[in-house]
């Protein structure tokens, strides 16, 4: 009979947070697979769990996913957990799930905290419908682009982000997206949580020369139009305006711009625009 594995969520802050579920799990389990054994450990010692460690983590996922897999045909049970939150949320976990899978054996969640979905209950922003894209790219290239991507998602967005970057992710983030509502959650469930509201430019303003430290998550509103800065006229509208560079004889993504700076607008706020106005 093949074993069992376990995905048991940790405390993202808060140790009062685990559940006995997860504590039963811990101790029940043959062994537990994490990302670092000083760091479980400690979890483990404060809820007097004795049990054998095992590093899993990116750099030695597929080695050690065969290995797993092994150990799940022997009927063994494997708990796997990552240093804070939910496993497999942008932490490893998904190749040895897939694994389990594929040799038939039993997954099973043990459910527990996720840092997106705290910070985004506590933000004020809508929760109707949620896109979670983990952290954002390192590079400003490829953020821009990522966010371009994700500009017209219905939906509010959540993003995990480290301090050292926090403020030039907000910058691109109010100029790619426009001035949306937004909040930045620090530090969810521990000692010196905060939440700060504004929108995207008062918060890239307020980050620009902050120290800032911890875990960070960045929620943003979806776009509203009633948001927008529509400086637009009642003599010409945006598409007017572009259909008339273009007769200049500029190119649409160049007219584009230019009329979306005489308007006030970002350049993917006015191409949002020109769209319901088609």
């Amino acid at each position: 009979m093949l074993g069992t594995l376990f995905l048991v969520a940790t405390p993202i802050g808060n140790l009062a947070d685990i559940s006995s579920r997860a504590l039963q799990t811990l101790e029940m389990v043959d062994f537990i697979a994490c990302e670092d054994t000083r760091h479980t450990g400690k979890l483990l010692n404060h809820f007097n769990i004795k049990k054998r460690l095992v590093s899993y983590h990116e750099h030695n996922e597929n080695s050690r996913t065969e290995e797993f897999a092994e150990i799940l045909k022997q009927g063994k049970s494997i708990a796997v957990v990552s240093d804070a939150g939910t496993p497999a949320i942008c932490d490893p976990a998904l190749r040895v799930v897939r694994r389990a899978h594929e040799i038939g054996a039993k997954v099973v969640a043990i459910p527990g905290a996720v840092a997106f979905v705290n910070a985004l209950i506590v933000s004020g922003l809508p929760t109707d419908s949620i896109f979670f894209g983990g952290f954002l790219p390192s590079k400003k290239t490829d953020r821009r682009k990522r966010l371009s991507e994700v500009s017209a998602i219905p939906a509010t967005i959540c993003f995990y982000e480290t301090p050292h970057r926090l403020a030039k992710s907000l910058i691109d983030c109010w100029e790619i997206l426009g001035c949306r509502k937004a909040a930045v959650v620090r530090e969810i469930t521990k000692l010196h949580e905060e939440i700060i509201r504004g929108n995207l430019e008062e918060l890239a303003e307020k980050f620009s020369q902050a120290d800032v430290k911890g875990e960070i998550v960045l929620v943003i509103n979806r776009e509203e139009i009633s948001d927008l800065k529509f400086h637009i006229s009642d003599e010409k509208s945006l598409t007017e305006r572009v259909a008339e560079l273009e007769k200049e004889g500029i190119d649409r993504k160049l007219a584009l711009k230019k009329a979306a700076k005489e308007f006030g607008l970002s350049r993917s706020e006015a191409y949002r625009i020109l769209q319901t106005q088609k």
